[in-house]
């Protein structure tokens, strides 16, 4: 939830915390950048990578004061949605961010390991469940999370659902902190844009 400047945590955070540490979010989605989003994520449009990934650049300025997660790692797709769009958005988004903020970025620590119907197709209150062990961290890697500080990188955050399940994972395997950042949060209903 959007907070005033200098203010950390929002109250829905406070009174139920979410497995993720933190939140960075640069823009509300709605135009032009729902637009933009959308034609980055469905339509092929990687030219817009580099205006998103700034987009997250610069929220991450705005409010870090300078301070990073030394590991930058995308919300992983399925092999077949991989498959049918070509690429992961939120990796084209991850390792630009990483690159402007001088960090290690790894796409293939953490595995999407159920594929499961997109969710914008369900209603809020049913995202958790729909992700609910898809994710896990590759078997062979789960000592490189130890003690680390992650930064989790996808396009949009709707309901969190997502963020939170991914973020369990990887502080089950030892990772110390989990941020998620992302270009554009969705409103929640009742909520001015």
């Amino acid at each position: 939830m959007p907070v005033p400047h200098g203010v950390t945590t929002c109250g829905a955070c406070i009174s139920a915390p979410p497995a993720f540490d933190a939140a960075l979010v640069r823009v509300d989605y709605a135009f032009p950048w729902d637009r933009l989003i959308a034609a980055f994520k469905f339509h092929g449009a990687l030219d817009l990578a580099p205006v998103l990934a700034e987009a997250i650049v610069e929220a991450h300025g705005e409010v870090q004061g300078g301070e990073a997660p030394p590991l930058v790692v995308p919300v992983p797709l399925s092999v077949a949605r991989l498959r049918e769009r070509g690429y992961n958005q939120a990796w084209e988004l991850a390792r630009r961010v990483a690159r402007r903020l001088g960090l290690e970025a790894e796409p293939r620590l953490l595995l999407r390991i159920r594929d499961t119907p997109h969710q914008l197709a369900l209603p809020p209150e049913e995202r958790a469940g729909n992700v609910r062990g898809a994710f896990a961290i590759e078997p062979r890697r789960s000592g490189e999370l130890r003690d680390r500080a992650i930064a989790l990188v996808d396009d949009v955050m709707t309901t969190g659902s997502t963020a939170a399940e991914i973020a369990g994972v990887l502080k089950e395997a030892g990772a110390a902190s989990v941020a998620v950042w992302v270009v554009a949060r969705t409103a929640r209903p009742g909520e001015a844009v």
